[in-house]
């Protein structure tokens, strides 16, 4: 297996790279790392609450239909999914890439990953070990806003790619919409008073709950990405830009520029903030399908 896998991911790393076989994955040393790399490793090393991700989140239908319109076939092409987790995006697309490279910052996770047929890279994403150019389509599902920096590793996510090559991110909370204010930000601060006594949230323990929101550094009011974050970051790196506000729970029809209709509690948060609930700037998450130039 370490024969296998070392010969599928040699020919695309840089020269002079240290790493480390650990038999499911490569780990490549990751010097000081960041408190948010801290918190997703602790997360997502906990082998229950990574297992209730791979089964429960992004998933749905109309998630693996948005995902197939916005990619493709990956079929015999090489693809890197950076912050992979335990191995969401593959395990709900499925298909026959020629090399599937899954990165992240989590053992327990890459482990979970590995055993769904990815080569599992332990690597950080601001310095990935990767040469330029190599990759067909790389993909950062729910994963820009986990990271300190998210201008950089998207950078770093599009230097991978090679000319007509596809990149594709998701889930990741739009600024506007989480701009909260006023009654909306009091409602937001008391939320997990509200969740304890409702028993709502995905979390099922206090514990969780804090590593959870730990590792969303980048999901909360004030904080997210833009339209203008995707294009002046990739439009002058030869990217042709596509950016899709969404509700999470439509398919193939996201691209079509339908948005979907939000929860209660999120159109209510605009809607107190001073916001059309129903407005483009107003849906949760934003896609972007960005084609490298050739």
């Amino acid at each position: 297996m370490e024969i296998s896998q070392t010969t599928a991911i040699s020919p695309y790393l840089k020269n002079g790279v240290d790493f480390e076989f650990k038999g499911t994955y490569f780990e490549f040393p990751i010097e000081k790392p960041s408190e948010a790399i801290k918190s997703n490793a602790y997360y997502f090393n906990n082998s229950e609450w990574a297992e209730e991700y791979l089964t429960y989140c992004h998933r749905s239908p109309s998630f693996k239909s948005r995902w197939l319109a916005a990619i493709g076939s990956w079929d015999n092409k090489i693809v890197v999914d950076i912050g992979c987790g335990p191995g969401n995006i593959y395990a709900t697309l499925k298909g026959q890439p020629k090399l599937l490279i899954g990165v992240d910052v989590a053992s327990t996770s890459l482990e979970l990953a590995n055993s769904l047929g990815y080569t599992s890279v332990l690597a950080n994403a601001e310095n990935l070990p990767f040469v330029s150019g190599f990759a067909d389509i790389v993909i950062l599902n729910a994963a820009l806003h986990h990271c300190e920096n998210m201008d950089i590793v998207l950078k770093e996510a599009s230097r991978l790619l090679k000319p007509g090559g596809k990149l594709v991110t998701d889930h990741d909370p739009q600024l506007s919409a989480w701009d909260y204010r006023g009654i909306a930000m009091l409602l937001w601060n008391s939320r997990k008073i509200i969740y304890k006594l409702t028993g709502r949230g995905f979390h099922k323990t206090t514990s969780q709950q804090y590593w959870g929101l730990a590792c969303e550094i980048h999901h909360k009011p004030g904080h997210g990405v833009s339209n203008e974050f995707f294009k002046s970051n990739l439009e002058p790196l030869g990217f042709q830009v596509n950016v899709f506000a969404h509700n999470n729970e439509l398919g193939e029809e996201v691209l079509e520029g339908k948005q979907g209709k939000a929860e209660f509690k999120y159109r209510l948060g605009n809607l107190l903030s001073g916001r059309n609930p129903y407005a483009s700037k107003s849906a949760l998450s934003l896609m972007c399908v960005a084609k490298k130039s050739v």
